[in-house]
């Protein structure tokens, strides 16, 4: 008689308890790189190197300061042409595209081309007139104009169109999490307007190259050495070649875009694959003329610096059977969890990974698998790189009048 009373009074009197469990902390990866790289070793005011599959940052060096841009502008224009146009448009020149300043195609308005072609124009050679050409052709159906023939188009219309082309850019410069960049033009002349300087960063560029990189027809692009093409007309053949040095200076270089101007000084944004790793550099403000070859002594020792140091390693992978967490007024006093997750990330030596796991103390019936009970957060340096939900591995069901009947019944039948 005496364990029916125990029995009875622990079905009766179930209560709840809920708290947060203390932090729990695993190392690991920690150590010298083998080739540290200092900021004064670089001629660069700002540099970035990324992995463009994680989008972390390798190495940094001034990487949040915003600097003019120059030419690199010129990969988010293309994003935008690949996104919003279609290589078979017909694109006619305008006197407003063909006033840009060197370096230019010197294309005469009224001329008209493939659109797909001018995207090779702009990116191999750099041509400004190209540039604005392809925004004002994309903006126009996004511009409040009246005359939609290009010839006959004033230079406020071009204008315009322009600026809804680089209202497309900044909207995807948002997208892609790049808050302190700014786009005025598609070509990276230096530019300010009442919102600010036509400016990024050497984080956010490099942010923005990690996204285009992974679209092959942007790839083929930027990795072309020499492109031909004609004017839908006849009026002019063209020949254009790839004034990215950095294809030839080391193996596995695919991209992506040089720029200067005297505001922003040399700049230049690199891809790289090794191993089956793809790194993305960015250096701006490396040097000015009389120093035009730094970018590349730059851009180079950051590509060594990510090919000798970070390799893939596996920081989190699936836990099927984690910690009981207690259940209240349940048919179960306890249910198990699991974590489900897998990440792989470049990391070097020196590097220390640490997951942080978060799980509640005691939940109350019902409880249904999956159900989130807490959380891993995995930090790399202290930046949270990534978080999995904890969940339940089973159901609980919630003690009700029914399953106290039959525990009352089982009980007095002892």
């Amino acid at each position: 008689m005496k364990i029916k009373k125990m029995r009875l009074f622990s079905i009766i009197t179930a209560f709840l308890v809920f708290a947060m469990s203390p932090l729990e902390t695993v190392h690991a990866g920690t150590g010298s790189a083998v080739l540290p790289l200092k900021d004064n070793d670089l001629y660069a005011l700002s540099a970035c190197l990324m992995d463009a599959d994680s989008g972390r940052v390798l190495y940094g060096k001034n990487v949040d300061e915003v600097r003019a841009m120059a030419s690199t502008t010129k990969i988010m224009t293309l994003i935008i042409a690949l996104e919003y146009g279609n290589a078979e448009d017909t694109v006619t020149i305008s006197p407003y595209a063909a006033s840009m300043p060197d370096v230019q195609l010197n294309v005469r308005a009224g001329e008209q081309y493939r659109l797909g072609d001018l995207c090779y124009a702009m990116m191999l050679e750099s041509y400004n007139d190209i540039a604005a050409a392809i925004a004002e052709h994309i903006g126009m159906a996004y511009a409040d104009i009246d005359i939609n023939d290009t010839e006959k188009r004033s230079i406020d219309d071009s204008r315009k169109c322009v600026s809804a082309f680089a209202g497309l850019m900044n909207d995807k410069a948002r997208e892609l999490g790049c808050e302190n960049t700014y786009f005025i033009t598609p070509n990276g002349l230096d530019a300010e307007d009442e919102n600010g300087k036509h400016s990024t960063t050497a984080r956010e560029l490099a942010l923005i190259a990690a996204y285009a990189v992974k679209k092959d027809d942007f790839n083929v692009i930027t990795g072309t050495k020499q492109y031909s093409f004609c004017e839908i007309n006849g009026k002019r053949n063209c020949n254009v070649y790839n004034k990215d040095a950095f294809l030839n200076q080391m193996s596995g270089a695919f991209g992506i875009k040089t720029g200067f101007t005297g505001n922003a000084g040399y700049c230049f944004v690199g891809a790289l694959k090794s191993d089956g790793r793809t790194f993305i550099s960015v250096v701006l403000g490396s040097g000015w003329p009389s120093a035009r070859t730094y970018k590349w002594k730059d851009t180079r020792k950051l590509m060594e610096y990510g090919i000798n140091n970070f390799f893939e390693q596996k920081i989190f992978t699936t836990v099927e059977e984690y910690k009981s967490v207690e259940v209240t007024d349940g048919i179960g006093d306890s249910v198990g969890t699991r974590i489900e997750g897998e990440l792989s990330m470049l990391i070097s030596s020196s590097d220390e990974v640490k997951v942080v796991y978060e799980l509640e103390d005691s939940v109350k019936a019902p409880v249904y698998e999956d159900d989130k009970l807490g959380k891993a957060i995995v930090y790399v340096n202290g930046e949270r790189v990534a978080i999995f939900p904890i969940t339940a591995s089973e159901d609980v069901r919630q003690v009700g009048f029914n399953w106290f009947l039959k525990e009352l019944m089982k009980a007095f039948c002892l």
